[in-house]
C-alpha cells in the first residue's frame, strides 16, 4: 500500500538513470567540451597532511548567495533546472543534502595518501547530477567512483598517484626505488614522474606558436601580439541613435515626489504604503501614507532645529547625511529618506558595518568622508548592534570620519509645531540624494541623483511598467539602492502604490517566500533578481497552494546578466503550470550611473515579442556579433532586456578612445541620454565629465547631439525591433591580448562543469589582474567543505579544459579556498575587489591553487638566438673601432717593491717560522678566543715551532711517513691546527687541512671528510684526542667504513721530542699543501699549492693589507680552505703580525664576540665571512646601545673584508654598515675579496687605494652577457660592488666563454687571471673528471697569445673608473657577477640564480629565503616559508608573478618548504644542487609543491 507521493518518489529513483536531462544548453556545451579531451594527465600538486586538515565551516546552511556579480550574483548558471532534473533528487530540501554530495568522508581521511585509486564511493545522487551531459542509457554501477565526464564514458576514475609517503633526510643510497636520470641524479620515481607529466603537458602547445616577433636589438621588448588576420570584423553600417518613445507631459500624477506624498499623506492616510515581513514571513508592521508623511515631518523637523552645536544649526540645507539600516528595515529607511528631502538634506545610503574591518568598509569611510558627511541616521535596534568602542560609543570604522549617530525611533523625534512647514523645492537640479556604487578596482564612488532626474526616472517608469494607484508591488531587492530603491520607495509613492518588502534573511530561510507573498497579497508586480527565480525553483516541489496568475509583471532587475536568460527560462518552465504567463517576464537593464537602461513591456503595453540570440563567444571576445550557426559549443545565449526608456535616446560607441558609433554588429558600450540619468560622482569632476558627459560622433567625427550621453557601463548592442542586448558589464571586462572576455561569462562556464558536487554554494569570483602588460584571468572558488584532494584538482583541471574550449583563453590561476572564507559584500554575493585585492598581497590562503603560466603567457620576449660565432680577432677589431679598450687591469708590479733578498730569504715557510723562533722567540703570533671573549690558547713563535717539532718527530717515527706523504689534519679552529699544519711542513709532508665532523650530525658530515682523506689519498690522520674517539665511535660506523681509515694520530699528548733535521723542499715549486674546497655546486675540487706560490700570496697580502710585526688583525673565518685558511694559517708566519682569532663557531652561543674582540684589541684590518656578518646584523640589531654601553667602539677600523668566492652581497654589506655605524664603525670601511679554486685571493680591499665603487647594470642586458651601465632606481637596475682591489702582482682579463678571446670593457666574459700565487693545478676535482685541463693553462685564442692564464669560472667584467690609485694610475675595478657553473640557461639567455632569488623573497614576507635550480628546462623555485602552513599557497601566485614580471621566466615548479630547508655551505653560500638532489629523491617534506601548467 503506497501512497501517490511515495510511488511518485521510487518512481523517480528507479527511472532516474534513463531520464534525459532537459538542459540548459550552456552546461551541454561544457560538458561536450569536456568530453573532447581524453583525461590527459596532470601532476597533481603534493600536500603535506597537516595542510589538508580545512578549518571546519558550517556545512549545511541553506545556500547563500554567490559569485561574480557585486550584489548578491546568482547562485549558479542555473542549467540543469528544469523539472525533470529535479523530480531526480527526492524531496529532501537540497542544501540539506549536504548539497547533493554523496561523499561524506572528511577531506582529511581522504588525503592524497589513502586514496591511490580511484573516490570514494559516491551516493546516487551524486551520480544522476554527474552524468548530465553524458548518454543517459549508459550503464553506471551505482557503487562505484562517480563517472568521469571529461571522457565521455563512464568510465572509473583511476589517477596514478603514487603514495606521498616523504620521509625527510633518507640517505640517498637507501630509498627504494632510484633512477638514475639523464644528468646521472638519483632521483626518487614520484617527483621525477610528476615533471615528466608536466613536461608532457607543455610539450602539446594548445596553439601555434605566435611568428610575429617585434625584438629590438636591444630593448628586447615583450611581443607585441599581433592581431590575427582571420579575426572577424564588424561589417554592418554605422548605427543611428535609438529614441524611446516620448515621455508622456504628466497628465496624471502629482508635479513632484514630495507633492505626491504630501497628497496622499494627507488625503489617502489610510491607504497603506510598505508592509515589511520578518524572517518567518509574518507582516511585521504596515506602514500607512498618513504614517509615512506625518513622521517624515517629524524627523525633517528635528534634523533642522533639533540638532545644534555651540548655538548654530548643525545641518544647512544641501548637506550630506548617512543612512545606515539594515535590509530587514524597510519602514525606518523610507521614513528617514523622506524625513531627509522634506528637510532639504542629502540621504547618502549605505550598508550596515558588522565589524571593524568589513570588506570594503574603508573606501566607503573614503566615499562619507568626501561627501562631507558628519551624521548618520539608523535605529534603535540597528545602533545596538553596532561594534562599540570601551566608552560604550559607537566604535570608529577603519577609514571613515568621526560620525553623530542619531537615533530616529518615534520616541526620539520632536513634534513639529502646527504652523510648520519644510521649504522642500524638490525640481531643480540640485542634489536629491546620493546612491554608491563599488568600481571593479574596489573604490566607493557616490553617484549624485539631481531632484529633476528623480522625477523624470520615476514617471518613465511610471509609463514603462504602466504602474497605476493603489498597486501593489513584492521588491525582494535592496531597497538602499538600486531597481529597489527606484521601484519600491520612490516610484512606489508617485503612485500610491503597496510594497510588500522581503527581507534578504527570509529568502535564506524560505526561498518561495515572495511567491507566496504574490499569491496572498493578489500582486500585480514583482521585482527579483535571477537568483531569487532560481532558489525558488529549488524549493518549489510540493507546494500546492501558490499561484502567479495576478502578476502582471515580473521585473527581473538583472536582466543584463549572461546567465538571467536560464533563469528565467527554468522558471517560466516550472510556473507556466502556475498561473505565470510567458509575457510577463520583463528583464531590464540598469545602471548606477544612467539608472534605468531599458526595460522588456509587456505585449498590453505596446512591446514588441521578446527575443533571443544565440551568439559566437569568439566573435564576442573580439566585440562582433556572429550569430552562431553551426557549432553548439561556444556560444552565448542572450535575451533582450527590452526597449529604451521612454524619453531617453540611445547608442552604441566604442569601449576606447574617441566615442565613435559602433557599427550595427558590433558590440560597445551603451550610451544613454535622457533627463533621468544621474548626474556626477559627487566630487570627482574628471572622471564624472568622461562618464556622464560623453559626446558620440560619427565616423566622420561629428557630434550625434547637442545634448551630452551618460555611459552605462553596460557591453551590448542594439537587436531587431529596437531592443536592446546587453552582453555584459565593463566593470567585469578581461582583455587579454587583443581578446575581451566578460568574467560573468567565465563564472557560468566554470558553474556548469560540476557546480552542486564541489563549489560551496557556486561562489565563484572572476577577475583580472595585470602580469607582464597584458590581462590574466584568475578564478577563485569557495570549495564545499568535504571535497578531498582528488575532487579539487579534477574540478580544476576540468575546469581549465571547459574555459580552454569555450572561451579559448587560458586561465592564469585558479585558486580554491575553505567554504565562507571569501570576503563578503553586503547581500552575501563575493566581494570581487577585496578578493582580488587579497589575492595580489598574498592574504587569500587558499586550500588549493593551479597556475597556468605555460597557456597563458604569451607575449614573452623572443627567445634569444645566438649569433652564428663572431671569431675573436674581428670582436678585437670591433672593439678598437668602437673605441672600446680591451677589458684587462692588474695589480701593483711585484718586483720593484721589496729589495729581493727578503723575499729569498722567504721563499719556504717553514724557513720563515724557524728565523722568528730564532730571532723574536717571544713574540705573540696569535690568540684563540672562546665565546665567552677570554683567550684560551696563545702561540708565540718559539711556542709554535716547538709544538711543530713534536708533530713532525711524531709523524716521522710512529706514522713511518715518508717526504711527499699526505696527512689529513682533522681539527677544530685553533692553535693546533696551526701547530700541526707547519710540523707536516717540517718533515716534508703534505698538508691537507679538513672541517672536523659535526659530533650532532655525522650522518651528513662524517662522509665528506671520509671522502676528501680517500682523495686526497692521505696516508695519515692527525687530530685531537675528542675527534679521533667521533671518527671510530659507533654512529660514525653507520655512516661510513671506519675500518678503513688510515693511521689516525692523536696530537694531544704526544712525547717532548726534536726532529734530528728540518726538511727543506729541493725547489720553491715543490708542492706546499693541498686545498680541498666543495663549490656550490656540489663538485669537490683539489688545488696544489707549490711554496713558491704559497709564499707569493702572503706577500701580496702583506702588501695590500700593510702587515707588519706591531699590527694586530681579528679574524673570524673557518681556517679550512681559501683565503680563510691562508689568513688564519700563514700570513702571520710570513708577515710577523698578531692574529687574534675567533672561530665562527663560537658566535652562534656569543654575537658579539667578534665585534667585541675587534674593538677590544683595536684591530685595523679584520675579515669575517658572510655568514658571520649576516649573524650580527640579524643578531645585534636590536642591540647597538646595549654594546656601546659595554664600550664596544669600531672607530680603530680601517677596513673589514668578508671573505668570499661569489657576487658581493649589497644589501648586506650596506645594512651591516649602517647598523654599526653607531659604534663608530667608519660608513667605507666594509668590502669584500673575491677568490675562487684557481687563485684563492685576486682582489682583497687592503688598508690604501680608493674606495669600493658601486655601479648600476641594466639586468636585462646582463642576460645577453652585455654590461649597460644605467643610473640608479630605473628600472630593471642592479647594484653590483667592487670586490676590492686586484692584489700586487696579479693580472686580470676578460674572456669570452667559448671563443677564448679577449673581451672589451662593456661585455659580460670569464675573469681570467694571471700571477705568481696561481694554484698550479687540481689535485683531483671529484665529480667531474673531464673538466678542467685549460683552468690552469689557458691563452687567449687571439691577441697576447703568450700569457699562461688560469680561467676562474666566474662571469664579470672590468670598468676604468675615474678614482687615482697609489701609483697615480686610473683605477680599474673588477666587478663579479656570478659562478659560471650556477648560471641557468633559459629561452636563450643566461640568469643568475641569486637575481631571481632576490626577486621572489621580495614577493611576500613569509618568505624567507628562496633557492632555483634548473630540471629538465623548468625552473623550479624553492621558497621557505616562514609563517602558517595554511598560508604556504598564498606564495604560488606571487612568486610566478614576480618572476614573470621581471624576468620574463615562466616559473615551472614551486616548492614551499619549512626554513632551513635549502643548504648553506661554510661560506653561507646556498648549494642549490644538493638543494636539487633534495627534491628529485623526495627528501624535503615540502608542504607543497606546486606543477604550473
Amino acid at each position: 500500500d503506497i501512497t501517490q507521493k511515495g510511488y511518485e518518489k521510487k518512481r523517480t529513483k528507479l527511472l532516474a538513470r534513463y531520464i534525459p536531462l532537459t538542459q540548459d544548453v550552456h552546461t551541454e556545451a561544457v560538458q561536450a567540451a569536456l568530453a573532447q579531451y581524453k583525461e590527459r594527465k596532470m601532476p597533481m600538486p603534493s600536500k603535506r597532511r597537516s595542510v589538508l586538515v580545512h578549518s571546519s565551516v558550517e556545512t549545511c546552511t541553506p545556500p547563500d548567495t554567490s559569485s561574480a556579480s557585486e550584489d548578491e550574483g546568482s547562485l549558479r548558471r542555473p542549467g540543469r533546472l528544469t523539472s525533470t532534473s529535479f523530480q531526480n533528487h527526492t524531496s529532501v530540501e537540497p542544501w540539506l543534502d549536504r548539497v547533493i554530495q554523496g561523499s561524506s568522508t572528511s577531506s582529511s581521511a581522504s588525503s592524497t595518501s589513502s586514496h591511490p585509486g580511484g573516490r570514494p564511493a559516491a551516493a546516487p545522487s551524486a551520480t544522476t547530477t554527474a552524468l548530465a551531459g553524458l548518454a543517459a542509457h549508459a550503464h553506471i554501477d551505482l557503487h562505484s567512483a562517480p563517472p568521469d565526464v571529461t571522457t565521455g564514458l563512464a568510465e572509473h576514475l583511476h589517477y596514478e598517484r603514487p603514495q606521498v609517503a616523504s620521509v625527510r633526510g633518507i640517505p640517498r643510497g637507501h630509498s627504494g626505488s632510484i633512477l638514475e636520470t639523464a644528468d646521472g641524479v638519483p632521483v626518487n620515481s614520484r617527483v621525477s614522474s610528476k615533471i615528466q607529466q608536466l613536461l608532457n603537458t607543455l610539450k602539446r602547445p594548445k596553439r601555434p606558436p605566435l611568428k610575429e616577433f617585434f625584438v629590438d636589438d636591444f630593448e628586447e621588448l615583450l611581443e607585441v601580439q599581433q592581431p590575427d588576420p582571420n579575426q572577424p570584423k564588424p561589417e554592418g553600417g554605422q548605427m543611428a541613435v535609438l529614441r524611446g518613445e516620448p515621455l508622456s507631459a504628466g497628465a496624471r500624477g502629482p508635479p513632484t515626489l514630495l507633492t505626491a506624498l504630501q497628497r496622499w499623506g494627507t488625503t489617502q492616510p489610510k491607504a497603506p504604503c510598505l508592509t515589511a515581513l520578518d524572517t518567518a514571513g509574518k507582516a511585521t508592521f504596515t506602514l500607512t501614507y498618513g504614517k509615512l508623511w506625518s513622521r517624515s515631518l517629524k524627523l525633517a523637523y528635528t534634523l533642522l532645529n533639533k540638532l545644534t552645536s555651540k548655538n548654530e544649526p548643525l545641518l544647512k540645507p544641501g548637506d550630506r547625511v548617512a543612512l545606515v539600516f539594515p535590509n530587514s528595515d524597510p519602514v525606518m529607511f523610507m521614513v528617514a529618506f523622506y524625513g531627509c528631502l522634506l528637510a532639504e538634506l542629502v540621504p547618502v545610503p549605505i550598508e550596515v558595518p558588522l565589524t571593524r574591518k568589513d570588506a570594503g568598509s574603508q573606501q566607503v569611510g573614503f566615499l562619507l568622508g568626501s561627501c562631507g558627511v558628519t551624521l548618520a541616521l539608523t535605529t534603535d535596534a540597528c545602533q545596538k548592534g553596532l561594534p562599540k568602542a570601551q566608552t560604550g560609543e559607537v566604535a570608529t570604522f577603519k577609514g571613515w570620519p568621526p560620525l553623530a549617530w542619531l537615533v530616529i525611533d518615534g520616541k526620539h523625534l520632536a513634534k513639529p509645531p502646527k504652523d510648520w512647514h519644510p521649504l522642500a523645492q524638490d525640481t531643480g537640479p540640485g542634489t536629491a540624494y546620493i546612491e554608491y556604487k563599488t568600481s571593479k578596482e574596489g573604490s566607493t564612488v557616490g553617484i549624485t541623483v539631481s531632484h529633476a532626474s528623480l522625477l523624470a526616472h520615476c514617471r518613465a517608469l511610471t509609463q514603462a511598467c504602466g504602474y497605476t494607484e493603489a498597486e501593489t508591488l513584492t521588491n525582494v531587492l535592496d531597497f538602499k539602492r538600486d531597481a529597489g530603491l527606484w521601484h519600491g520607495v520612490l516610484t512606489s509613492v508617485m503612485n500610491r502604490m503597496h510594497v510588500v518588502s522581503i527581507p534578504y534573511a527570509l529568502m535564506k530561510v524560505n526561498p518561495l517566500s515572495w511567491i507566496q507573498k504574490v499569491y496572498s497579497y493578489k500582486a500585480r508586480a514583482a521585482l527579483v533578481k535571477s537568483r531569487d527565480m532560481h532558489w525558488s525553483l529549488l524549493a518549489q516541489r510540493g507546494q500546492r497552494d501558490i499561484s502567479l496568475s495576478s502578476l502582471r509583471m515580473l521585473i527581473v532587475a538583472d536582466g543584463a546578466n549572461p546567465w538571467s536568460v536560464s533563469s528565467c527560462d527554468a522558471f517560466l518552465n516550472v510556473f507556466q503550470s502556475r498561473g505565470l504567463r510567458p509575457e510577463v517576464i520583463c528583464p531590464c537593464a540598469s545602471s548606477p550611473e544612467a539608472l534605468t537602461v531599458a526595460i522588456r513591456r509587456p505585449p498590453d503595453l505596446g512591446g514588441p515579442p521578446p527575443r533571443k540570440a544565440v551568439l559566437s563567444m569568439s566573435g564576442l571576445s573580439y566585440g562582433v556579433i556572429r550569430v552562431d550557426t553551426e557549432e553548439k559549443l561556444s556560444v552565448l545565449t542572450v535575451q533582450d532586456v527590452g526597449q529604451v526608456m521612454p524619453g531617453a535616446s540611445a547608442c552604441v560607441v566604442k569601449v576606447e578612445g574617441t566615442p565613435y558609433l559602433c557599427k550595427t554588429d558590433e558590440v560597445g558600450e551603451i550610451c544613454v541620454n535622457s533627463s533621468a540619468t544621474g548626474t556626477a560622482y559627487y566630487g570627482l569632476l574628471g572622471i564624472t565629465k568622461n562618464v556622464f558627459e560623453t559626446v558620440p560622433v560619427t565616423a566622420g567625427g561629428a557630434p550625434v547631439s547637442d545634448r551630452p550621453f551618460t555611459r552605462t557601463g553596460l557591453l551590448g548592442f542594439i537587436g531587431p525591433d529596437n531592443l536592446v542586448f546587453v552582453v555584459g558589464k565593463l566593470d567585469g571586462l578581461m582583455v587579454v591580448g587583443v581578446r575581451r572576455h566578460n568574467a560573468d561569462d567565465v563564472v557560468a562556464t566554470a558553474l556548469a562543469v560540476e557546480p552542486m558536487k564541489f563549489v560551496y554554494r557556486g561562489r565563484i569570483a572572476v577577475f583580472s589582474v595585470t602580469v607582464l602588460h597584458d590581462d590574466r584571468i584568475v578564478l577563485v572558488a569557495e570549495q564545499r567543505p568535504d571535497a578531498s584532494e582528488e575532487d579539487s584538482f579534477q574540478w580544476m583541471s576540468r575546469v581549465l579544459q571547459a574555459i580552454d574550449s569555450i572561451h579559448q583563453v587560458g586561465v592564469y590561476c585558479l585558486a580554491l579556498v575553505p567554504a565562507n572564507t571569501l570576503p563578503k559584500a553586503p547581500l552575501g554575493g563575493i566581494h570581487i575587489s577585496e578578493t582580488k585585492q587579497r589575492f595580489l598581497e598574498g592574504m587569500l590562503h587558499p586550500c588549493n591553487v593551479l597556475m597556468c603560466p605555460h597557456t597563458c603567457v604569451t607575449n614573452l620576449p623572443k627567445p634569444r638566438q645566438k649569433q652564428p660565432e663572431v671569431g675573436p680577432a674581428s670582436m678585437i677589431v670591433g672593439n678598437l673601432v668602437a673605441g672600446k679598450r680591451i677589458a684587462q687591469a692588474s695589480g701593483r708590479e711585484l718586483a720593484h717593491l721589496e729589495d729581493s733578498d727578503q723575499a729569498r730569504k722567504f721563499l719556504f715557510l717553514a724557513d720563515v717560522l724557524q728565523w722568528r723562533a730564532h730571532t723574536t722567540p717571544d713574540h705573540p703570533l696569535f690568540l684563540l678566543l672562546n665565546a665567552k671573549g677570554t683567550v684560551t690558547s696563545t702561540a708565540t713563535c718559539i711556542q709554535l715551532h716547538k709544538r711543530a717539532e713534536r708533530v713532525a718527530a711524531a709523524l716521522m717515527e710512529k706514522g713511518r711517513l715518508d717526504a711527499g706523504d699526505h696527512v689529513a689534519l682533522v681539527y677544530p679552529p685553533g692553535v693546533d691546527l696551526i701547530a700541526a699544519f707547519y710540523g707536516c711542513l717540517y718533515c716534508g709532508c703534505v698538508p691537507v687541512t679538513v672541517r672536523p665532523p659535526h659530533p650532532q650530525n655525522l650522518g651528513t658530515t662524517l662522509p665528506t671528510v671520509k671522502m676528501i682523506v680517500e682523495v686526497s689519498k692521505s696516508a695519515c690522520v692527525l687530530s685531537t684526542q675528542a675527534i679521533t674517539r667521533l671518527l671510530k665511535c659507533k654512529e660514525a660506523a653507520a655512516a661510513v667504513d671506519v675500518r678503513a681509515w688510515p693511521t689516525i694520530l692523536d696530537t694531544d699528548d704526544i712525547p717532548k721530542k726534536k726532529v734530528a733535521s728540518i726538511f727543506r723542499p729541493p725547489s720553491p715549486d715543490v708542492l706546499a699543501y693541498l686545498d680541498f674546497s666543495v663549490s656550490t655546486t656540489g663538485i669537490l675540487a683539489g688545488v696544489k699549492m707549490s711554496h713558491a706560490a704559497t709564499s707569493a700570496l702572503c706577500r701580496s697580502i702583506k702588501l695590500q693589507c700593510e702587515l707588519y710585526p706591531s699590527r694586530q688583525i681579528a679574524i673570524c673565518l673557518d681556517p679550512y680552505c681559501g683565503l680563510g685558511f691562508a689568513l688564519w694559517c700563514l700570513c702571520s708566519i710570513y708577515s710577523g703580525h698578531q692574529s687574534v682569532l675567533v672561530p665562527p663557531l663560537e658566535l652562534e652561543s656569543n654575537v658579539s664576540l667578534w665585534l667585541s674582540a675587534v674593538s677590544q684589541y683595536k684591530a685595523r684590518v679584520t675579515f669575517c665571512s658572510y655568514s658571520v656578518m649576516e649573524m650580527c646584523t640579524k643578531g645585534l640589531g636590536a642591540q647597538t646601545s646595549a654594546l656601546r654601553m659595554k664600550g664596544v667602539n669600531l672607530s680603530c677600523v680601517r677596513t673589514c673584508m668578508v671573505v668570499a668566492e661569489e657576487r658581493p652581497r649589497i644589501a648586506l654589506t650596506q645594512s651591516f654598515s649602517k647598523l654599526f655605524k653607531d659604534l663608530g664603525l667608519p660608513a667605507r670601511a666594509v668590502s669584500t675579496t673575491f677568490g675562487c679554486r684557481v687563485n684563492v685571493a685576486i682582489c682583497l680591499q687592503g688598508t690604501a687605494g680608493p674606495d669600493p665603487t658601486t655601479v648600476y647594470v641594466d639586468m636585462r642586458a646582463l642576460r645577453h652577457d652585455r654590461v649597460r651601465l644605467v643610473e640608479r632606481g630605473s628600472p630593471h637596475s642592479l647594484p653590483l660592488m667592487e670586490s676590492g682591489k686586484i692584489l700586487p702582482g696579479v693580472k686580470v682579463i676578460i674572456a669570452h666563454t667559448e671563443t677564448k678571446g679577449p673581451l672589451g670593457d662593456s661585455h659580460l666574459g670569464e675573469i681570467w687571471v694571471s700571477s705568481p700565487h696561481n694554484a698550479t693545478g687540481y689535485y683531483t676535482v671529484y665529480g667531474e673528471e673531464a673538466l678542467h685541463a685549460d683552468h690552469f693553462s689557458a691563452r687567449l685564442s687571439f691577441g697576447d697569445t703568450q700569457t699562461i692564464w688560469a680561467r676562474t669560472g666566474y662571469l664579470g667584467f672590468l670598468r676604468r673608473t675615474e678614482l687615482t690609485d697609489a701609483s697615480g694610475e686610473r683605477h680599474d675595478a673588477l666587478y663579479v657577477v656570478g659562478s659560471l657553473d650556477e648560471t641557468l640557461e633559459l629561452r636563450g639567455m643566461r640568469y643568475h640564480p641569486i637575481d631571481i632569488e632576490t626577486s621572489v623573497i621580495r614577493a611576500h614576507r613569509s618568505i624567507a629565503e628562496c633557492a632555483v635550480f634548473t630540471w629538465t628546462n623548468l625552473l623550479v623555485v624553492v621558497v621557505e616559508l616562514d609563517g602558517l602552513e595554511q598560508d604556504a599557497l598564498d606564495l604560488v601566485a606571487l612568486v610566478t608573478n614576480v618572476v614573470l614580471e621581471e624576468h620574463y621566466l615562466v616559473v615551472g615548479v614551486v616548492v614551499i618548504v619549512d626554513p632551513g630547508v635549502i643548504p648553506i655551505n661554510s661560506r653561507g653560500e646556498k648549494q642549490r644542487m644538493h638543494l636539487r638532489d633534495g627534491f628529485l629523491a623526495d627528501q624535503l617534506d615540502p608542504v607543497y609543491v606546486a606543477y604550473n601548467m
